[in-house]
């Protein structure tokens, strides 16, 4: 298939993107989540072997397949490593018919102004040369906003857009992510302000370029509902953020046109000294559950 099918999974793909991108940071806490405790592994090598193979085992998983996981989020590494003798990207794709994106930022900067900026990206053309070269379809990058700063919010929006416009000239789809921190008492306020900022920035960019967005759950259902029928999005997407896998369909489902991209909320309940049989039927059913909040 051609990058063209990618394309077209992404406009219209019932279903949504499984986010398979947890960094160096947030490893240990996705293993123990998994059941693999700090004692299985010495150094991050190992660590990074343990991750990847839940990683992988979710991809083999008979349920995850492009009929209901349209894409998945890679990190660097993983990207770089096999699942079941091909490379990762072109495994998701050939054998799952899963669109491949890579997550491209390199963490987070201290907060200033109610937000945390990305920390230069650096050797940034490199890693989206390979990622072409690999066979993905897009990148993700994530910033965090803290407060409703109208200042912080504007910088963090326009960094994600500076970036994007990089990666588009890769040939590459950027998801920009913003992400709102759910526990901010301000959170409806914040995402006012997003709104307003993400709106303006897609009005200045040129005819015929899109861009993806992923974006927290918002306090107001369809707040974000111009954002999905705008013509420079592809496709509007929700982080989980933190919330539980049932609060969080339950918010996707009275969101008109987005679509889930849930990492912890889509490895809830698995783990890893679980039977295959075990696994795969929990992994069926959160498959099964979030594509349905997903296409409510």
């Amino acid at each position: 298939m051609s990058n063209s099918a990618m394309t077209t999974k992404m406009q219209s793909g019932a279903g949504f993107i499984a986010a398979l991108d947890q960094s160096g940071g947030s490893t240990p806490k996705a293993l123990g989540l998994y059941g693999v405790t700090a004692d299985a592994y010495s150094n991050d090598a190992e660590m990074f072997d343990l991750i990847h193979a839940m990683r992988a085992r979710i991809a083999q998983a008979p349920a995850f397949t492009g009929d209901k996981v349209i894409g998945a989020i890679l990190f660097e590494m993983t990207m770089d490593r096999e699942i079941d003798g091909k490379p990762t990207a072109t495994y998701l794709w050939e054998e799952r018919g899963v669109v491949p994106f890579l997550k491209i930022d390199k963490g987070l900067e201290e907060e200033a102004d109610g937000v945390k900026l990305m920390k230069p990206i650096d050797g940034l053309d490199a890693t989206l040369a390979r990622a072409v070269d690999a066979g993905v379809f897009g990148t993700k990058m994530r910033s965090v906003i803290d407060a409703a700063s109208p200042t912080g919010i504007d910088a963090i929006v326009s960094q994600q857009f500076e970036v994007a416009a990089r990666i588009y000239g890769h040939g590459l789809m950027p998801i920009i992510e913003p992400e709102v921190t759910i526990s901010i008492a301000d959170k409806a306020a914040a995402e006012d302000i997003l709104l307003a900022e993400i709106t303006r920035q897609l009005d200045f960019l040129p005819a015929g370029q899109q861009v993806m967005l992923k974006l927290t759950l918002p306090e107001t259902a369809n707040l974000y509902k111009s954002l999905v029928d705008h013509p420079s999005v592809m496709r509007v997407v929700a982080l989980s953020g933190g919330y539980a896998r049932d609060e969080a369909n339950t918010r996707l489902a009275q969101n008109s046109g987005m679509i889930a991209s849930f990492s912890r909320a889509l490895s809830e309940g698995l783990s890893a000294d679980q039977s295959d049989a075990d696994f795969n039927s929990t992994i069926a059913a959160t498959i099964d559950s979030i594509c349905a909040a997903s296409n409510a």
